[in-house]
């Protein structure tokens, strides 16, 4: 009988592929860096061809070594998928599920929603990963994730997507600004604004650009930041005006009293909050079920005081 490669030699070499580095490789499979070089090792010996080009510190796959690891890959998502029936057919939302969530959702949902998770499903282990969306993603198309929390619109090719619900876009400001005396502001008025968005890569700036009809390059941006609590402060400090998912305001603005979040008075723009995973995914009512239990904390505008007109 011919030797196989094993499930942790297939994932030697998928850690060695994301990371490009034997030591960040070995990081991520818990293992030492001498470790994880002789399992690949032993896998090219099992294999008769040579996966890794060593002799240079960034870790480089040779052709074969680079066609492998997506076969490598599929087999690690299959053996997952395996222990995921196993578990998916005794009750549902046991074990371990492995999500992703964008920052400017994570921070703000998750809180809301893990005592109910918790108290409906105590048989789940849930663990979490804040990437932005394109890193959820990937992570997710190679069997890292189970399933992404993002916002919508974005592009997801063929994932399965769960709509959880509208997330309204306000404009925050000072509580002395216009805005928040009269109690609503018009997404015409923002191109006078020193706008203060997050930096590219981040899809909430791309949703309020878009959804406020703003286009990049012509906003009248003053900065870009890489968190929504950084735009916030640089708003209570009188630098301008940002863009906040309703979401977040409990978090990020009632806490400060110098600070108002105003509804838009004409087309309310918004994002959609959804979860996704891949087709084949055996836990798809897994999914459902927590999807669910997500939805019923999300804030409503008829929830949320004295935000409208």
């Amino acid at each position: 009988m011919r030797p196989l490669p094993t499930l942790r030699q297939l994932r030697y070499l998928a850690a060695l592929a994301e990371h490009r580095h034997f030591g960040r490789a070995a990081d991520d499979c818990c293992v030492t860096q001498s470790t994880l070089s002789a399992g690949l090792r032993e896998l090219e010996d099992v294999l008769g061809v040579s996966l890794v080009s060593r002799g240079n510190r960034q870790a480089a796959l040779t052709p074969v070594g680079e066609d492998i690891v997506v076969r490598a890959r599929a087999i690690l998502r299959d053996a997952e998928q395996l222990l995921d029936v196993a578990c998916v057919g005794s009750q549902p939302l046991t074990g371990l599920l492995r999500l992703g969530v964008i920052p400017t959702i994570g921070p703000y949902l998750l809180p809301r929603a893990m005592p109910a998770v918790r108290t409906t499903y105590p048989g789940l282990r849930l663990y979490l990963r804040e990437e932005r969306t394109a890193r959820v993603l990937d992570l997710l198309q190679s069997g890292r994730l189970d399933a992404g929390l993002i916002a919508l619109p974005y592009a997801t090719g063929e994932l399965e997507t769960l709509t959880l619900g509208c997330d309204p876009l306000l404009v925050a400001c000072s509580a002395a600004h216009r805005f928040a005396v009269r109690g609503w502001a018009a997404s015409a008025e923002l191109m006078a604004e020193p706008l203060l968005l997050l930096e590219d890569g981040h899809c909430l700036r791309e949703h309020g650009l878009t959804a406020c009809r703003l286009l990049p390059g012509l906003a009248n941006e003053d900065l870009q930041a890489t968190s929504l609590s950084t735009l916030v402060q640089m708003v209570a400090s009188g630098l301008g005006l940002t863009l906040v998912p309703l979401l977040a305001v409990d978090v990020e603005i009632r806490r400060e009293p110098a600070l108002a979040a105003v509804p838009f008075r004409d087309e309310r723009p918004a994002r959609e909050i959804a979860l996704v995973w891949r087709p084949d995914s055996v836990r798809s009512r897994d999914l459902h079920l927590l999807g669910e239990v997500l939805r019923e904390s999300l804030p409503s505008m008829a929830a949320s005081g004295s935000l409208g007109e």
